[in-house]
C-alpha cells in the first residue's frame, strides 16, 4: 500500500482551485492525505465567521459529495482531508466549529472522522478562540489495519498543556501507522524539531510515522510543506521546501524500535522558543551564527514570502528606496533574485543634505551588477522648501529630530508618489534589530507593504550578505558590507552613536523577545547595565511604532507581527529591579 502526501499550494477559501486539486488524486491507488484544513486553507481568523464564507463553504463540500457519488468505488483508495465542521444556529451563526479529518470514498460522501483535540492558543494561534476541541483519540480503520490519526499540534506535548493526545493514542494502539495531518508554520530550526518530535513518537508507537503540510504565504505567515515519513529513526523520505509536491512512500513495515528515550520530552513546543544564543558561553553572549545551510533556506524563505504576497495582492512591480547601505541593497537583491518572468523591480535613491557622495557610487555599482534600474530623486530642495515654511510661521526649533525625520518622511512621499505612477508594490528595507528599538522614522523609512528583514537582525543581515556573495559572487559591493551603518540624517551620523553596537544590541534583543530574560538576567548575560537599561527603555518606547508598521515576514519561532501582541498603553518602569 501507497502512502500519499500531498502538499498542497493554494489561496484562502479558493475553492475551485481545491476541488482540483482533490479530483487529480483519484489517479492512483492507495491512502492519501492532505493538510490540515486542506479544504479552507489555514489560518482563517476570523473569516471562518463569516456568513457569506461559511455558505460558500457549505456549497462546496456538497459539489464534493456530489461528485464522489459518481465514482466508481474503490477498495484500494481513500483521501483524509482537513477541514472544517460546523454547527449553525437557527440563524446561520456558528455554534460550535471544529477542526477535522474527513475521510473521503469514491462513490461515498464525506466522513467526519476525527476533531482536532489539542488547539494551541499561543504566538500567532489563537484556535480556541474559533474552535471547539475532541475529546476522542483519532482511530481509523481501513483495508483490515488501524490507524492513528493526529492533526498538527496533537502531535507536541507542552507543560501548558493539561492533555498529551499523542501519548493517549498510543496507549489505544497498536497501530499500523500514524498519520499527522498538519499546517505549521515555518521557521528557521522548526523541520529538524518536527522530524526529531516524528523520531520520538513512532518509536512511542511502535509504528511508522507520516507528516503532511500545507505550503503557501498567508500575509506574513509561511507554510514549508517539508512532508516526510519516518519509522523509528530511519526516514522514509522527505518532500522539497515551499514547493507544491505528493510524496508517495511506502506503507513501512514495524521495525526494531529502540525504548522511548529523551527526545519524546525535549522536544516540546517551548524548545521552539528558546533565545538562539551561540553554543560558545563566553560573556557577554552573542547571537548564534547561521550556517550557509540556514542562510540558503533564510533567502529561499524570504524570496517565497515576497512572492507570495505579491502574487495573492495582484503586483508584479517592486519598488526598493535604495541608501547604499547594507538593508536596502540586500533587500534589494533578494527581490531582484525572487523576480518571476513578468515581474520588474526598480530602485529609487533619494539623496539629501547628508548624503555621501559613496552612497551614490555604492547604489549605482549594485544595480549594474543586478541589472536593476536606478532613479535619483534628490530631496534636498524640498526638505529646504519645508524648512523655511516652518520657520516662516512657527517659532519652534527645526533642528535635532525634527529635520532629520522630515527628511525620511519626504523619501515615503516621493516612494509611494512612484508606486503610484507605477503599480509597484514597496517593499519596506528595515531590520528587525531597528523596529524593536524604534531606530526608524514612522510614515518615512518604516512604509512598505511587506518586510523582508524585519525578522532579520542587523548582524544576521551582514551574515546573509556575506553568504549571498560567497554564493552568487560578489553581488554586493564590499564597500556596502563594510562601511559603517549610518541614516545620514545629520553630519557625521552613525547607528552606534545612538545604539549599542550590534553584536551586543542584537543579543539583547533577542533575550527580551524570547520571553524568557528578565533585566537580572541579562545582567548575567555580560551586559552592562547601562546598555540593557537603555535597550528596554527604547524597545517599550517604540511599541506604537511596531503596531503601525507593515505586516513581517515570519522566519523565526518569535517574530514581530501577527504572533506578537503588547499592550500600547502600559507603565513600561516594570521591567526595572525592585529596589
Amino acid at each position: 500500500m501507497q502512502i500519499h502526501l500531498h502538499q498542497t499550494h493554494h489561496t484562502l477559501a479558493d475553492f475551485s482551485t481545491i476541488f482540483q486539486t482533490l479530483k487529480s488524486s483519484i489517479k492512483r491507488p492507495g491512502i492519501h492525505l492532505y493538510p490540515e484544513l486542506f479544504l479552507t486553507g489555514y489560518p482563517l481568523a476570523d473569516l471562518c465567521l463569516s456568513a457569506p464564507f461559511i455558505q460558500r463553504y457549505h456549497l462546496f463540500l456538497e459539489e464534493i459529495n456530489a461528485w464522489a457519488s459518481t465514482l466508481p468505488e474503490q477498495d484500494d483508495y481513500v483521501c483524509l482531508l482537513g477541514g472544517l465542521s460546523y454547527d449553525l444556529g437557527p440563524e446561520g451563526v456558528p455554534v460550535d466549529i471544529r477542526n477535522v479529518v474527513y475521510e473521503l470514498k469514491a462513490g461515498s460522501s464525506l466522513r467526519e472522522i476525527y476533531t482536532k483535540r489539542l488547539l494551541p492558543n499561543y504566538d500567532i494561534f489563537d484556535e480556541q478562540k474559533y474552535f471547539t476541541a475532541g475529546q476522542t483519540p483519532g482511530i481509523w480503520e481501513f483495508g483490515g489495519e488501524r490507524f492513528g490519526l493526529l492533526i498538527c499540534e496533537d502531535m507536541w506535548a507542552s507543560s501548558f498543556h493539561h492533555l498529551d493526545p499523542a501519548r493517549e493514542l498510543a496507549k489505544a494502539g497498536p497501530f499500523r501507522a500514524v498519520f499527522n495531518l498538519s499546517a505549521s508554520p515555518f521557521d528557521i530550526y522548526k523541520a529538524q524539531k518536527r522530524r526529531d518530535r516524528a523520531r520520538a513518537l513512532s518509536t512511542l508507537f511502535k509504528a511508522p510515522f507520516y507528516y503532511v503540510n500545507r505550503v503557501g504565504g498567508e500575509d506574513e505567515i509561511l507554510f514549508d510543506g517539508s512532508s516526510f515519513g519516518v519509522n523509528g529513526f530511519e526516514t522514509l523520505g522527505v518532500a522539497p521546501r515551499f514547493a507544491e509536491h505528493t510524496l508517495s512512500l511506502p506503507l513501512a513495515l514495524a521495525t526494531q524500535y529502540l525504548p522511548v528515550g529523551d527526545d519524546l520530552e525535549e522536544n516540546t513546543w517551548e524548545s521552539l522558543f528558546a533565545a538562539q544564543f551561540s553554543a560558545d558561553k563566553s560573556l557577554p553572549r552573542r547571537l548564534r551564527v547561521w550556517d550557509n545551510d540556514e542562510c540558503e533556506m533564510i533567502t529561499e524563505a524570504l524570496k517565497f514570502g515576497l512572492q507570495e504576497y505579491a502574487q495573492k495582492s495582484g503586483f508584479k512591480k517592486f519598488l526598493v528606496a535604495l541608501s547604499g547601505g547594507l538593508d536596502s541593497s540586500l533587500v534589494l537583491t533578494i527581490v531582484k533574485m525572487s523576480l518571476l518572468p513578468g515581474q520588474e523591480v526598480e530602485a529609487i535613491y533619494m539623496p539629501g543634505n547628508y548624503s555621501s557622495p559613496i552612497s551614490w557610487d555604492l547604489s549605482s555599482k549594485l544595480c549594474l551588477k543586478l541589472g536593476v534600474r536606478l532613479n535619483s530623486l534628490p530631496i534636498k530642495f524640498l526638505h529646504s522648501t519645508i524648512k523655511m515654511n516652518f520657520q516662516g510661521t512657527f517659532t519652534e526649533s527645526f533642528e535635532g529630530l525634527t529635520d532629520e525625520n522630515v527628511q525620511s518622511r519626504l523619501r515615503g512621499l516621493l516612494l509611494y508618489t512612484r508606486s503610484n505612477q507605477t503599480g509597484a508594490m514597496v517593499v519596506n528595507t528595515s531590520n528587525k534589530s531597528e523596529i524593536a528599538v524604534g531606530y526608524s522614522t514612522q510614515y518615512g523609512d518604516s512604509v512598505g507593504a511587506i518586510s523582508l528583514l524585519g525578522d532579520v537582525y542587523k548582524t544576521e543581515a551582514y551574515r546573509l550578505a556575506e553568504w549571498i556573495n560567497h554564493k552568487f559572487g560578489a553581488v554586493i559591493p564590499d564597500g556596502i558590507i563594510q562601511r559603517p551603518p549610518s541614516a545620514e540624517l545629520r553630519a557625521d551620523q552613525k547607528d552606534q552613536d545612538s545604539l549599542p553596537p550590534y553584536e551586543r544590541l542584537d543579543a539583547i534583543l533577542e533575550g527580551i523577545l524570547s520571553f524568557r530574560y528578565t533585566y537580572k538576567d541579562l545582567l548575567t548575560q555580560g551586559f552592562s547595565e547601562e546598555e540593557v537599561k537603555k535597550v528596554f527603555e527604547l524597545y517599550y518606547k517604540s511599541e506604537y511604532k511596531r503596531r503601525q508598521f507593515c505586516p513581517i515576514i515570519k522566519i523565526k519561532s518569535k517574530s514581530f507581527g501577527f504572533g506578537y501582541r503588547v499592550p500600547l498603553t502600559k507603565n513600561t518602569g516594570f521591567y526595572r529591579p525592585q529596589p
